[in-house]
């Protein structure tokens, strides 16, 4: 099995966890970005605008990472993106520790593959 394919996986098995879902309508935000990236960006959680579109740092924080990234001359492309909770928790609040336990697991996964 190849990266892309592992990742692939991974991201079903996320949208698959119902216990992981917090509504039952909630987009999954697995990860995305390049497979064989030597860095790797973990984020806390997705926010609103990620929640959205099921990608990860695409508000405020992804406008500021690109622009972190272009002043180190890297793109988007160049890493791996991915948050430690997969779904944007209630009021976009900070995620409890049972929350990032249950979910640990994918991004566990997500750096092993990386």
């Amino acid at each position: 099995m190849t990266k892309d394919e592992a990742l692939k996986e991974v991201a079903k098995r996320i949208a698959e966890c119902e216990r992981c879902k917090y509504t039952p309508n909630q987009n999954p935000v697995p990860g995305e970005g390049n497979p064989d990236a030597q860095i790797m960006f973990v984020g806390e959680a997705p926010g609103a605008k990620e929640n959205e579109t099921g990608r990860p740092f695409v508000g405020a924080a992804g406008k500021f990472l690109a622009e972190m990234l272009n002043s180190i001359g890297l793109e988007r492309e160049d890493i791996f993106i991915a948050n430690a909770i997969k779904y944007q928790p209630p009021g976009n609040r900070d995620p409890l520790p049972e929350e990032i336990a249950l979910q640990l697991p994918f991004l566990k996964k997500q750096i092993a593959i990386i």
